[in-house]
């Protein structure tokens, strides 16, 4: 099964005031611990945000001891090549295949792009999308990822 391809993200509630963010990238920058992609997405109290780093695990301990929750989550980073439509057909077989995605967000990476993708069984969609001729990244690929 597709689960070995897994990609663990690194997860942060921030509460909305000012200077919160700074504090999870300098604990990061301080830790050594480079941030591939990132999302944040907010409402009017807190925000979270979500994060592919070179090393997860290194990642959640540096937050912790800065005294920052954080939490691995399990994730999949399809590799989209970068052709009108290669998301939209990517996208069609996972609906075909009835998994929902619960979010997803993108960077570019070289000659393609990958979009980390959110479900709750990630086996299934990597095996979904490689048996319908997609790739994925790898943990190592997705963490270095423009290096």
């Amino acid at each position: 099964m597709g689960i070995s391809n897994t990609v663990q993200q690194l997860s942060v509630f921030l509460e909305n005031r000012e200077g919160r963010l700074d504090e999870v990238l300098a604990a990061l920058a301080g830790g050594g611990v480079n941030i591939v992609a990132l999302s944040l997405a907010d409402t009017s109290e807190y925000g979270m945000l979500r994060m592919i780093v070179s090393d997860p695990h290194k990642g959640r301990m540096v937050l912790k001891e800065a005294g920052i929750t954080a939490m691995l989550t399990d994730v999949v980073a399809l590799r989209v090549p970068h052709a009108t439509g290669s998301l939209s057909k990517a996208m069609h077989q996972l609906v075909e295949g009835e998994v929902n995605i619960e979010y997803m967000y993108a960077f570019a990476n070289g000659s393609d792009a990958a979009a980390v993708l959110k479900s709750d069984e990630p086996g299934r969609v990597i095996d979904i999308l490689k048996g319908s001729g997609f790739d994925v990244y790898t943990a190592d690929e997705a963490y270095r990822a423009n290096v």
